[in-house]
């Protein structure tokens, strides 16, 4: 039986906390957070023990595992913290704000002989399953070109009611960091291949009280010889649907939400999407979340078990972060980020 700690009880406490809960051989001994109404409100909900700082936690429960779901500037200490404590860490995305902690992430891990995963669980979705086993195949020939667009709703009023969003020091970023980044990994799985250049604006338009981004837009070069654009805002009027579009030598993938849409140049049409009879209960949370957190964690947990490593490790992550980290050094200095 796993002993499983999770630091951070806020809004995405449930999508680990709940999963945890339900595996066969993980058992939820404690949840931590500065807040101690947050945390004893969630140990009551899962029955398991609280506290209010990770460094007691970790060195009081002997932890084999601890799930990261703190404010993104913690993510790298804590997750250091464990494994010099001997503990797998899985710690949701971004990995960290800096390129430099994610690094020393990675290297702690190997040293301590420990797992470290980064969640990006919408590559779980059947429509990115679909788009991907599909250019793995070949069937789609070369990538030629691509493009992504992610415009979301995140009010003033959003950014008020949290004491670390919109900060550089503490989100390290806005909408590319924080919602754009699961776009932006996902096509860079697509493609797959190591980046050329980052060519990237970034600025705030639309946002009285944030030091962050809140649009951004550019060209990712892969050495591959694909190039693919992107533009991100999130002062939108509503969270429209994500997409992805890979124009390929066969035909076009296409990504909209969750769904894959493959259309071949002969004609043929191949889709997939979610399926509404696969569900989880998260507790008392917003209906979209899907399953795949649930098929990510148990992907870690399995990996655990058989001694290999996840789908989504902490070398994997460093990939998406490394781009990320160019989106920011790029438009901050108005200079091309060449890799």
């Amino acid at each position: 039986m796993l002993r499983v700690g999770i630091v951070g009880c806020g809004n995405i406490f449930p999508m680990h906390g709940y999963p945890v809960d339900k595996l066969q051989d993980t058992e939820l001994v404690a949840v931590c957070d500065i807040k101690e109404d947050r945390a004893k409100k969630r140990a009551e909900e899962l029955g398991c023990g609280y506290y209010t700082d990770y460094e007691e936690m970790i060195d009081q429960e002997n932890l084999d595992v601890v799930h990261i779901c703190t404010p993104h500037y913690m993510h790298a200490p804590v997750a250091i913290y464990a494994a010099k404590n001997k503990a797998h860490v899985l710690t949701e995305k971004p990995m960290s704000i800096k390129l430099e902690d994610a690094k020393e992430m990675i290297d702690v891990a190997k040293a301590n002989h420990v797992t470290l995963g980064v969640i990006f669980q919408n590559r779980y979705n059947q429509g990115s399953k679909l788009i991907k086993e599909t250019l793995e195949s070949g069937q789609l020939g070369k990538i030629i070109s691509g493009k992504l667009s992610v415009t979301w709703d995140r009010s003033d009023e959003y950014y008020t009611r949290s004491d670390w969003k919109g900060t550089w020091e503490k989100e390290g970023g806005g909408v590319v960091i924080d919602q754009a980044i699961h776009t932006m990994d996902l096509m860079r799985w697509f493609i797959d291949s190591e980046i050329e250049y980052v060519d990237a604006n970034i600025s705030n338009r639309a946002h009285e009280i944030i030091e962050v981004e809140d649009s951004a837009e550019g060209v990712i070069k892969y050495k591959n010889g694909v190039v693919a654009g992107f533009y991100a805002i999130n002062y939108y009027g509503y969270d429209a649907p994500v997409e992805i579009e890979l124009y390929c030598e066969k035909g076009i993938a296409k990504m909209v939400a969750d769904k894959g849409i493959v259309t071949f140049k002969n004609g043929k049409t191949i889709t997939a999407d979610a399926d509404p009879h696969e569900v989880f209960n998260y507790g008392d949370v917003k209906s979209y979340w899907g399953v795949s957190h649930v098929k990510q964690i148990e992907n870690y947990y399995d990996s655990l078990r058989k001694g290999k490593q996840p789908d989504i490790t902490g070398e994997e992550a460093y990939k998406t972060q490394k781009m990320i980290c160019a989106i920011y050094d790029g438009g901050k200095s108005k200079e091309r980020i060449v890799f």
